[in-house]
């Protein structure tokens, strides 16, 4: 019997994407469900393929899988299943060492026990990430051990020898299924060789738990969730095999006048009513240090910003600088003496409407609505 293909099935091209193939499965689950047939064999045959076909194509790495493989590549000693689950893959890693294993560079062996990377989270002021930084910081990971000089053995004369399980190669094969799975010797974790007279500082590992004291440094313009990688600063790999890479994580500090957007400083400056009226200026401190003077035209409404070029943050890996923005907030005195209220109900006394058209234009609007 000719197994028909899922992409037939769900009626769809090969290079459908997921939400064609998700609204075709839709259509087609509601029109072949078998409580819409009595319980017909045939409808709920149909109706379980259309099933099957929706459960691979749906998957990246099942549908990738197929595409390649066809079926064969769900069929594990000629049953079906799930090559995923069954055979113990993660991911398409193990489909790919099998298909390219005998391509892969020598030193293989050597990258099995290679150290993990490492994540470190640091934390910046704002000034800092301005002009760049350099940083100590302490980390705590396995590091090569003293004793044994990363060795691994209790004497400095060589204690290693061949592994059994894997005769020295780093790795072992087993048969799954469809296809050929390669992973690393579980006996010597990949290092090809086994120690008979283990250091008893880190049990023939060549590494320790340690403390260690690292002086980075940070360029300027470094942002909220930028990666610096400092490589072979990571966990030191097994018996003297590489190490892995450190990952420092930046993390703003809040400032306490300055909001950054990019390379754009933003600060809200309250300013006087009689300043926003007529006109005045005023003084911000910079973040290099030198005061930033920004004049205020007459007539200014609150919200309105100021834009002052080349006074904001560094640009990270480049030259120049962003802007500053001062965004402006009307403020309305609470606190008058007798004398300023007095002024400024003659100033009422005098209001035409005309000094501000926005508050004219909009009652004026509102009575229209009302018929006023």
């Amino acid at each position: 019997m000719v197994e028909q293909d899922y992409y037939e099935l769900l009626g769809v091209q090969r290079g459908a994407d997921d939400a064609a193939i998700k609204a075709a499965y839709r259509r087609l689950a509601k029109e072949h469900h078998p409580d819409r047939h009595n319980g017909c064999s045939d409808k709920e045959a149909h109706f379980k393929a259309i099933n099957e076909a929706y459960d691979v194509l749906k998957d990246p790495q099942k549908r990738a899988a197929y595409d390649r493989f066809g079926k064969a590549a769900f069929q594990n000693g000629g049953g079906g299943g799930d090559p995923f689950a069954e055979a113990g893959f993660n991911g398409f890693s193990d489909i790919f060492s099998t298909i390219f294993g005998e391509f892969m560079d020598p030193r293989a062996q050597q990258n099995a026990a290679r150290g993990a990377d490492l994540r470190y989270d640091l934390d910046l002021s704002l000034e800092e990430s301005f002009t760049g930084v350099e940083k100590t910081i302490t980390i705590q990971a396995m590091s090569k051990c003293e004793p044994c000089h990363g060795t691994g053995c209790t004497k400095a004369d060589r204690c290693a020898s061949t592994c059994q399980t894997c005769g020295g190669m780093g790795k072992v094969r087993a048969q799954q299924g469809f296809f050929v799975v390669e992973r690393g010797c579980p006996t010597c974790r990949g290092a090809g060789e086994v120690i008979t007279d283990p250091c008893p500082n880190c049990h023939g590992e060549g590494r320790a738990l340690g403390q260690r004291k690292l002086a980075v440094k940070i360029p300027a313009g470094v942002d909220e969730g930028t990666r610096i990688r400092v490589a072979s600063e990571g966990e030191a790999g097994v018996r003297g095999a590489g190490s892995g890479d450190l990952y420092l994580f930046v993390h703003m500090k809040r400032h306490p006048i300055y909001a950054r957007e990019g390379t754009t400083l933003i600060a809200d400056c309250p300013v006087s009513f009689t300043t926003a009226a007529l006109g005045g200026s005023i003084s911000l401190p910079g973040i290099d240090g030198k005061p930033v003077e920004m004049k205020i035209p007459a007539g200014l409404q609150s919200g309105e910003q100021l834009r002052h070029r080349g006074a904001g943050m560094s640009v990270l890996n480049g030259r120049g600088r962003g802007d500053m923005v001062a965004r402006i907030l009307v403020e309305t005195p609470t606190k008058m003496s007798s004398k300023q209220k007095k002024l400024l109900e003659e100033f009422r006394g005098t209001e035409t409407g005309e000094e501000c058209p926005a508050a004219k234009s909009f009652f004026t609007r509102a009575r229209e609505m009302f018929g006023g």
